[in-house]
């Protein structure tokens, strides 16, 4: 969609850009060109669908244009599993076909293909099975054989820092062999290295890779003459004296007039982890970023053309025949949690509750933070509410907190959800703590709630790595109005980021105890100035 201010967009309107590109969480950021087109793809986790497929024409501004995979593989993923399911993908063109290899770290590699990223792409198939297996990146090599480069997971398989190679048939459906381990980081300073991205140059074969952690690491690139190494490294991009910190992983692509750009994330806690985009050069066959730190305004790259400004969308009316892209569910979706349609927007339906948190439920519709700071508003009508549903926005993250409209036999209330997860070997447990906030009369027909992303001053520095950096820091503000005009603050806390992903903003509708459920109307979701609170 054209941008206008309700949302982030890096492009300066002058022939220069301003990192990131993308304030937007998208994780493990990978990026191949097409002609003059460039597709990006990102991790997405156990939200569905999944595999994001984001679309450029001049790798500053970005659309959302599709999903890879409608829902994440497997029935366990019919409830959320914080943090598992797809992790960093790579996205590749090959004959003719659009091929992406995305890990699950307890399931194992999959590849799924499609012909047309803005259509339907096929059912993903499995390449290997069994945990552990991370970070896949594909390569055809110029005599016709393929290979894939990968890391390891510690939390499934006990080590890491260590990328693998191995060959694979041509059409990605078998590996041949079990390969071999090409480098390890324990052994040469390069302590989780991971998230590796292989390409050929000039007879090299080359390695760009992240180390050190994703908060406070740095970029390396390793080359070697033969596929199987050795390989020698160096560490090309780092934060050093940029508010960048740990420039992570990323992808290397070229226009076509010849110039390199590098595509990166930084991690910056709650609102997740956003796309940076770099111009580098090459020296003696390595490639050469200025001063060896990212940048944060330079000149667009050279595409021949100047194309209008672009984002990702994020408020929607709900008219069209389906959810806008930006919304991801909690969980893989069923049939009966929604209808949408332009006489009665969204309908959401009220799920009957199974888990014991409001994290866990999978019938959470999510979408990403996409600026700094922002207001969303959505007008909800509760008139066809019945006995024991709880309908309202939330904010998902470590720390989550939802104000919702509760129906009881005793009246309708106003109440507010919040919690905290804890992890115990990959699982996650939390326990609501839900408080009214004021009575609602029965007369009232809808609401209005809005959820508020303020930036706090930061009180505290990560010092974990080479290169200190301020910790940022979010409050979120959920406020209810009866006329979409004067909102009254219900309560506030402070944002952390999920399970490796930033934190998401929605909507929930849930069924509590026994009884005939109900539903309620979403007429918007809207993005703008600052709500108007009450005295």
């Amino acid at each position: 969609m054209i941008v206008d201010n309700k949302y982030w967009n890096a492009d300066n309107g002058d022939g220069t850009y301003t990192n990131p590109v993308l304030y937007t969480d998208y994780s493990d950021p990978d990026v191949c060109r097409v002609g003059e087109d460039y597709f990006m793809v990102a991790s997405s986790f156990c939200n569905a669908p999944g595999l994001p497929v984001l679309h450029s024409k001049d790798l500053v501004n970005w659309e959302l244009i599709n999903y890879a995979i409608d829902k994440v593989p497997g029935e366990q993923f019919a409830k959320p599993r914080h943090g598992c399911g797809v992790w960093a993908p790579a996205i590749r063109y090959h004959e003719g076909e659009y091929i992406i290899f995305f890990p699950m770290p307890d399931e194992g590699i999959y590849v799924v293909k499609t012909k047309d990223p803005w259509g339907k792409w096929e059912e993903p198939t499995c390449l290997y099975q069994g945990k552990g297996w991370i970070d896949p990146c594909p390569f055809w090599d110029e005599d016709g054989k393929a290979y894939m480069v990968s890391a390891f997971a510690k939390s499934r398989i006990g080590f890491k820092s260590i990328l693998h190679l191995c060959e694979i048939t041509p059409d990605c459906l078998h590996m041949i062999g079990e390969g071999k381990h090409i480098f390890d980081g324990n052994q040469e300073n390069q302590v989780t290295i991971e998230g590796p991205k292989m390409y050929k140059r000039n007879g090299y074969y080359y390695i760009f890779a992240p180390a050190g952690g994703v908060k406070q690491g740095w970029q390396v690139v390793m080359r070697s003459k033969n596929i199987w190494g050795p390989y020698e490294y160096k560490n090309v991009l780092m934060q050093k004296d940029t508010p960048v910190n740990g420039p992570h992983q990323g992808a290397w692509v070229t226009t076509p007039s010849g110039e390199d750009w590098f595509l990166h994330f930084q991690d910056v806690y709650a609102a997740g982890r956003i796309v940076h985009l770099q111009p580098f050069t090459w020296e003696n066959d390595w490639p050469v970023f200025a001063d060896e730190k990212p940048v944060m305004t330079c000149k667009k790259p050279n595409v021949g053309k100047v194309y209008p400004k672009m984002c990702v969308a994020a408020e929607d009316d709900f008219t069209n025949d389906e959810l806008g892209l930006q919304w991801q569910w909690n969980a893989n979706p069923q049939r009966g949690w929604y209808t949408i349609d332009k006489e009665n927007h969204l309908t959401l339906y009220a799920v009957q509750r199974e888990a014991a948190s409001i994290a866990d439920i999978p019938n959470l519709l999510l979408q990403k933070w996409h600026m700094p700071e922002f207001t969303a508003v959505a007008k909800m009508g509760i008139g066809n509410m019945q006995v024991g549903d709880v309908a309202g926005v939330i904010n998902m993250g470590v720390a989550y907190g939802a104000l919702g409209v509760y129906k009881t036999e005793n009246g309708t209330a106003l109440v507010r959800i919040y919690g905290e997860q804890q992890f115990d070997k990959e699982q996650a447990f939390s326990t609501d703590k839900i408080e009214n906030v004021t009575s609602v009369s029965e007369n009232t027909k809808e609401l209005f709630f809005a959820l508020e992303v303020k930036k706090l001053p930061s009180v505290e520095e990560n010092t974990e790595g080479p290169y200190a950096f301020p910790i940022p820091r979010e409050e979120v503000i959920l406020s209810y109005s009866l006329d979409g005009q004067s909102f009254t603050k219900a309560y506030s806390f402070e944002a952390k980021a999920g399970r490796w992903v930033g934190a998401k903003e929605g909507l929930f509708c849930f069924h509590e105890g026994i009884g005939t459920s109900g539903y309620v109307q979403v007429s918007y979701f809207h993005f703008g100035d600052n709500v108007v609170y009450s005295e």
